[in-house]
C-alpha cells in the first residue's frame, strides 16, 4: 500500500529529477578556464542506492559540469555497509581529479562514532572540495494545540522526564541526532522511537503514534504546507527559505541548536590543489540561481564552502557527533 510519506517521497524526487533534467540544458554562463583538466570522463561516486536525493544532486552537479567542460560525469552507486562500500572506492582511487565522491555527512561524521572500525578515515583519506547543500533539521508535531512551540515541549519535556516520543530513522540518523542535541541544550530527557527509514518515521508521526520528530527538511515540507504536521522551529541559523513562516531554534529561545544534514564533494587524499581548485569554482558557479530555486522547492538549500571551510566543518561535526552518541549510551558496532 502507498502511504503518504511514499507519496511526498515520490513528489520530492520529482522535483529533484526535474532540477537534474535542467542541468543537460547549454549553460553559456559557465565559464572559466580549464587548463588540462579534464581531458577524459570523470567518475563520481555516490556510496547510496540510485533515486535518493544525494544521487539527485551528483547527478544534477554532474550533468552541468559535463555540459560546461564537455567531458561526460558519470554517477556510479556503491551502495551498502553505511558507505563502508563505496567510500573506500575513492580513498584508494588515485589522485587526479578523475574519481570523485558526492557523500552525505553521516559518511563523514557520524560514522567514525558508531562503526568500530571503517574500512576508511574521513578525515586523512580525502580531500574537501566544497559544501554542496544543506537539509535543515525542522522541528515538526502532529498537535499543535499541546505542543504550539518550542517553549511548550520543553515544559512537558521537564514534567515528564522520557514521557515524550519522538521519532527518527534509526540509531545515530540525523534525526537522531537533532533530538540528542535538543536534549542536551535544554537538559531535557525524551524517549526516542526508532524506524527502519524516514517514512515510516513521519509516517507514524503524522498519525500521531509519536509525540514530534526533527525531521530533514525535504521529508517534512509536503505535510507542514498541507496543514498535517506543524512546523515550530527549523534548526539553522537563519529562516528557511521554503518555511520563511517558521522561526529558528535560536528565535525560538535556544541558541545553538543547529543542525543539517548536509552533502559535499571530496577528492582522494593528495589531490593536487590546483585541480581542487578549479572544482570549488565550478560547484560555486554550477548551483545557478535557477537551480538553486528549484531545489529550495523541496527543502533543500545551496551551500557552497571553499575546502578549508569544509574540512572545519568536517572536523566540528566529529566531535559533536561523538558527543551525542556517547551521551546516548549508543554502543559503535
Amino acid at each position: 500500500m502507498t502511504t503518504p510519506s511514499t507519496l511526498s517521497r515520490r513528489e520530492a524526487l520529482r522535483r529533484l529529477g526535474a532540477v537534474s533534467a535542467a542541468g543537460a540544458l547549454p549553460l553559456p554562463a559557465l565559464t572559466f578556464a580549464q587548463g588540462k583538466y579534464p581531458d577524459q570522463p570523470v567518475k563520481l561516486i555516490v556510496a547510496l542506492p540510485a533515486g535518493g536525493s544525494v544521487d539527485m544532486i551528483a547527478r544534477t552537479l554532474g550533468q552541468k559540469l559535463a555540459t560546461a567542460w564537455g567531458q561526460p560525469w558519470i554517477v556510479d552507486n556503491r551502495a551498502g555497509g553505511s558507505g563502508q562500500i563505496g567510500m573506500p572506492v575513492v580513498a584508494r582511487a588515485p589522485a587526479d581529479g578523475y574519481t570523485l565522491t558526492v557523500s552525505p555527512a553521516s559518511f563523514l561524521t557520524t560514522n567514525k562514532s558508531v562503526f568500530k572500525k571503517l574500512s576508511y578515515d574521513p578525515e586523512t583519506d580525502f580531500t574537501p572540495i566544497s559544501r554542496l547543500v544543506n537539509q535543515p533539521m525542522v522541528l515538526v508535531v502532529k498537535d499543535p494545540q499541546k505542543y504550539p512551540n518550542v517553549a511548550a515541549v520543553i515544559a512537558a519535556a521537564r514534567a515528564a522526564s522520557g514521557a515524550i516520543t519522538y521519532a527518527s530513522s534509526g540509531d545515530g540518523s540525523p534525526q537522531h541526532l537533532a533530538g540528542l542535541l535538543f536534549e542536551t541544550r535544554t537538559k531535557t530527557r525524551l524517549l526516542h522511537v526508532p524506524y527502519r527509514g524516514g517514512a515510516l518515521a513521519i509516517n507514524d508521526t503524522i498519525g500521531g503514534q509519536v509525540d514530534l520528530m526533527f525531521a530533514v527538511m525535504p521529508e517534512a515540507v509536503p505535510y507542514v504546507k498541507s496543514g498535517r504536521l506543524h512546523a515550530l522551529a527549523v534548526m539553522s541559523p537563519t529562516r528557511s527559505p521554503t518555511l520563511p513562516q517558521v522561526p529558528t531554534m535560536a528565535e525560538a529561545g535556544l541558541a545553538d541548536v543547529n543542525l543539517s544534514a548536509w552533502m559535499a564533494l571530496l577528492a582522494p587524499a593528495k589531490t593536487p590543489r590546483p585541480i581542487v581548485d578549479q572544482l570549488n569554482r565550478a560547484v560555486a558557479t554550477a548551483f545557478d540561481s535557477e537551480t538553486r530555486a528549484k531545489l529550495s522547492e523541496t527543502g533543500i538549500e545551496v551551500a557552497t564552502s571553499t575546502p578549508e571551510e569544509l574540512r572545519q566543518l568536517i572536523e566540528h561535526d566529529i566531535k559533536l557527533h561523538a558527543e551525542l552518541v556517547k551521551a546516548a549510551g549508543l554502543v559503535p558496532q
